[in-house]
């Protein structure tokens, strides 16, 4: 029987910053051509081999001079010098300016002997030869030795200090390294990452998946290379391990051979089957297993043994997407920077307030992934969060973004992409009043807020409308959650499907109605015809969770029903088979029918028609785009309801089946 690990005592996270601190990530410095540079770091000074420019060049186009010769020259009496022939870009002078004589030069051309200035061509005018006589330039004005003349080493100098060690490389230093001649940089190596994802059930995007079988994609992979990319590594991705122990063990110890860091996401929790502390036990040194954070709390550090007799880094995170990437962000990211020679991003945090009370007590740090919205003057809405909090105590700037959790869950990989970063939450926190002023960690310093926020009902013509806006986010959280949203004064608008029973001040932007029903295998193998089949008949059922339009017409339509029949709507409701079985995207009922698991789902008959269903009518609904009354004035949202006017709501339904304005 295999023995259980359990958690005990959880290292803080200071602790479990010290024990990677002590890991020795830092790879060899190597050359690399200039070509391949940027983005390096220099790994030692590089000093100027030769002047730059490596001669006196003219700056501009014009004659170049003896200074003295033009001494007194002005627009009422200019000097007239011969001129004795020219010089441009790229070749040698072959003549000398004689005292009396000028040469005309180019911009960037060699300075002839016995030049030392140059006059802008604006400032002279020709004297063509006569008879025998050279040609001739009158110049209007004077100059002082040196002027317009760039002379040798005045860019560089030979023998300079040019860049010093630990400079990242721009398109401004390769220019400077270009101008030296400089054709291979001596830079500090990136850490060499690689990453191992342990589970029987994982599969790699692009395999077949099979759900019966609990398989799922594999995404930390992918996102932890991402990751590893972003903080200056270089990711290695091994072969998928299972939950094998001998197959476990070879393949960290092949990447520990070949790699300054290994990172593997899942088997790190106090699980039967999670083996892979065993493997760090007896094959390296374990320093660390649990952290007090969440999301992370299953964290490994520790060393593994080399073939060679060294030892590599090693790092388990967290199999959940969201907790492996906090957890590398937190804690992991920024040894791989370090040892990159990369510096912190120091644009990477915001300053925001909640827009709504968030309770936890638990004792542990917590990084709450959070979304943020800027306002900018959007008015009432701002203020009210600001009042709220003023209520108990001060508030944060009103100008500031508001800030909105976004916590689906470890396992919810949605998560990734409807956060902009973490609120990092102390310990003895018990909750964060609306209002607060919070710190958010951005996942990116390159991480914008959107545009607009909506939330509200799942539906194919909102995902369409989406499309039209300039990075709005959208969260598909049902009708009464998102006008419960609404309501708290977090979102921009909601969509709502279906009437509703909440005092919110609100305005409706425009809508559509849409035609619901139920949805069979296509031509209808059971011929069903209503409600009164799923009732009546032994149907295997699939439903729409209760938050949503879809089911919210169906309850209705259900209870049409039991007062038809003198009966309570439970009555009937426990006599469907699979009513209580419910899915949360609109097309999910539609492809359990299309892959036999179900006889009739709930749907719309847009989806139906789209996925090769057959439908049976029971209604029309109307769904309407509601906006915060404080909000209607916000660019976006008038950008919003002007899709949903006019014109522009015959272009938005055109094609969609059961869809009209």
């Amino acid at each position: 029987m295999t023995e259980r690990k359990e958690f005990r005592d959880l290292a803080e996270p200071d602790a479990a910053r010290d024990a990677i601190a002590s890991l020795d990530l830092s790879p060899e410095p190597e050359s690399v051509p200039l070509s391949e540079a940027r983005g390096r770091v220099l790994a030692e000074r590089v000093d100027a081999g030769i002047d730059v420019p490596g001669f006196d060049r003219a700056s501009m186009d014009g004659y170049a001079v003896r200074a003295r010769d033009t001494f007194g020259a002005d627009e009422a009496d200019p000097v007239e010098l011969d001129l004795v022939g020219g010089v441009h870009a790229g070749e040698t002078p072959e003549v000398t300016v004689d005292p009396g004589t000028c040469a005309e030069v180019s911009t960037g051309a060699v300075m002839p002997d016995g030049a030392d200035a140059v006059v802008m061509v604006e400032r002279t005018d020709e004297r063509p030869a006569k008879g025998d006589e050279s040609d001739r330039i009158a110049f209007r004005t004077s100059v002082a030795p040196g002027d317009h003349v760039m002379a040798a080493g005045a860019d560089i100098a030979a023998g300079a200090r040019a860049l010093g060690p630990g400079t990242r490389l721009t398109p401004r230093e390769i220019g400077l390294l270009s101008a030296l001649g400089v054709d291979e940089v001596p830079v500090r190596g990136r850490p060499t990452v690689g990453i191992v994802s342990t589970g029987d059930e994982l599969v790699r995007p692009g395999d077949d998946l099979d759900p019966s079988r609990g398989e799922i994609y594999d995404v930390n992979s992918t996102t932890i290379a991402a990751g590893v990319t972003e903080a200056g590594g270089e990711p290695v991705l091994y072969p998928h391990a299972g939950d094998d122990y001998a197959e476990m063990e070879r393949l960290l110890r092949e990447a520990a051979d070949e790699c300054d860091l290994v990172l593997s996401s899942g088997s790190t929790s106090a699980s039967a089957v999670d083996v892979i502390y065993r493997v760090i036990e007896e094959r390296g040194d374990l320093l660390l297993h649990g952290v007090a954070v969440k999301p992370g709390k299953p964290m490994l550090i520790g060393r593994l043994d080399r073939a060679d007799g060294g030892e590599s880094a090693y790092v388990g995170l967290p199999g959940y997407p969201v907790s492996a990437l906090t957890i590398f962000r937190t804690f992991v990211a920024p040894a791989v920077r370090e040892a990159a020679g990369l510096p912190e991003p120091r644009t990477a945090t915001v300053e925001g307030r909640m827009a709504v009370r968030e309770r936890y007590a638990e004792g542990r740090l917590r990084l709450m992934p959070v979304g943020l919205l800027d306002l900018g003057d959007a008015g009432a809405a701002d203020r009210r969060v600001a009042d709220e909090a003023a209520a108990d105590g001060p508030a944060g700037d009103s100008t500031a973004p508001i800030v909105y959790p976004v916590d689906k869950g470890s396992g919810a990989t949605t998560s990734l992409v409807e956060a902009d970063g973490v609120v990092a939450v102390d310990p003895d926190t018990e909750y964060l009043e609306a209002g607060e002023p919070v710190t958010v960690q951005l996942f990116s310093p390159d991480v914008r807020p959107p545009t607009l926020l909506g939330v509200g009902e799942d539906d194919p013509a909102v995902n369409r409308l989406l499309d039209r806006l300039a990075n709005p986010r959208y969260l598909p959280v049902g009708s009464r959650e998102g006008y419960r949203r609404l309501r708290d004064g977090v979102p921009d608008v909601a969509v709502v499907a279906g009437p509703t029973d909440r005092d919110v001040d609100d305005v409706v932007l425009g809508g559509w109605d849409r035609e619901w029903g139920l949805v069979v295998p296509d031509a209808n193998p059971e011929g069903v015809e209503g409600l009164v089949d799923l009732v009546d008949r032994d149907l295997r059922f699939v439903n729409r969770p209760t938050g949503t339009g879809l089911r919210r017409s169906l309850d209705d339509a259900l209870a049409e029903l039991a007062d038809e029949r003198s009966a309570a709507r439970a009555d009937l409701t426990e006599r469907i088979d699979g009513y209580g079985l419910t899915l949360r995207a609109f097309e999910s009922p539609v492809r359990r029918v299309l892959a036999g698991d179900a006889d009739v789902g709930v749907g719309l008959r847009e989806t139906a028609e789209r996925l090769g269903c057959a439908f049976v009518p029971l209604g029309d609904q109307r769904v309407a785009v509601r906006a915060a009354a404080d909000r209607v004035d916000r660019e976006s949202v008038a950008s919003l309801a002007a899709e949903l006017d006019g014109d522009g709501i015959d272009r938005l339904l055109a094609g969609l089946a059961g869809y009209s304005a």
